[in-house]
């Protein structure tokens, strides 16, 4: 098989290049006292969308850091008699949370979803910058010359703990049994998730994004998704002379410097041809989980549809 990054064995010892800052354990704790302070003012609005009777479909709007009004989907079961099981999706970059219609399958097995749009991508959450409406991409280094927290993925990350937190709450939902899932930006949102809200039980990301950003960059793949990364340092630092004190700061955004903190149990897919999002910089994350892990290894194929892993991620999340 042609190779794209590392032999296999070696991938699975990488412990990844990006620098992880001296406080990144005190930057996020104040990110989550933050969050926590936060009065999410949440507000249920039911659908338009003609869901089947056992179905009930809302838009959930709530109130996330820096005052932004965030949106997500949710179903839940009608006339649920007891507390059941929710898992919380996030979409790819610059995407949404997607139809109701693919979610019902959760709903059918007794379940309540709640499916995120990012702040400022292709949904509805707002970006709570000098801006209305969104601003579509340039999120990884959105905030990259300001204050550390500043960086727009921090407050996205806080976003999905604050939905998955949320949904915890509602009175149908049994608290205990809440996984998270989601492929690319949405498999690096599920991995944060998880991390900063450990009550997570169940995780099944896919190919995540938002990992490794060095090793990315050293591997010449700053393009596509990544591609803001050059033209950060082409228009700002064209001698990269803050390269390091760059790589640092992204450091605070980088889900493998998180996934230690993860206590959930994890199916994670992995396609090991992958130049979007290079095998390196996910194992880099799947490493240092320390929690109950598996991971399911698709040696041709790349960032695209993997046959049959969100069939098995479906059989993984109904073991709640």
């Amino acid at each position: 098989m042609p190779l794209v990054d590392m032999p296999l064995a070696k991938l699975q010892t990488y412990q990844g290049l990006n620098p992880k800052p001296a406080d990144h354990k005190a930057y996020w704790t104040r990110a989550l006292k933050e969050m926590r302070a936060i009065d999410p003012e949440v507000k249920l609005v039911r659908s338009s969308f003609k869901a089947p009777p056992a179905a009930e479909c809302f838009d959930l709007y709530f109130t996330g850091v820096h005052g932004a009004r965030i949106h997500a989907k949710y179903l839940r079961p009608k006339k649920a008699e007891k507390k059941h099981p929710a898992v919380v999706q996030f979409h790819g970059y610059t995407g949404n949370a997607g139809d109701w219609a693919d979610k019902l399958n959760y709903v059918a097995a007794g379940y309540s979803v709640a499916a995120l749009d990012c702040r400022g991508q292709g949904g509805l959450s707002e970006d709570a910058g000098s801006v209305k409406g969104n601003t579509h991409n340039g999120h990884i280094i959105r905030g990259l010359d300001d204050s550390p927290e500043r960086l727009l993925f921090r407050d996205i990350f806080l976003d999905t703990a604050q939905l998955a937190g949320l949904v915890m709450d509602m009175p149908e939902v049994d608290p205990k049994r809440v996984g998270a899932l989601g492929g690319s930006q949405g498999g690096g949102l599920t991995l944060a998730c998880a991390a900063l809200e450990p009550r997570i039980a169940r995780a099944a990301p896919l190919f995540p994004f938002l990992s490794d950003y060095r090793r990315v960059w050293e591997m010449d793949l700053a393009k596509d998704a990544y591609n803001e990364l050059r033209t950060f340092f082409r228009q700002f630092d064209p001698r990269h002379e803050r390269e390091d004190e760059i790589f640092t700061r992204l450091g605070y955004i980088d889900i493998q410097h998180l996934a230690d903190r993860i206590k959930a149990t994890v199916l994670m897919g992995v396609g090991l041809m992958d130049t979007i999002c290079p095998p390196s910089s996910q194992f880099a994350a799947y490493n240092k989980i320390r929690s109950s892990k598996e991971l399911a290894i698709y040696p041709d194929f790349g960032h695209e549809g993997i046959p049959g892993f969100w069939d098995t991620a479906y059989g993984f999340m109904m073991e709640l």
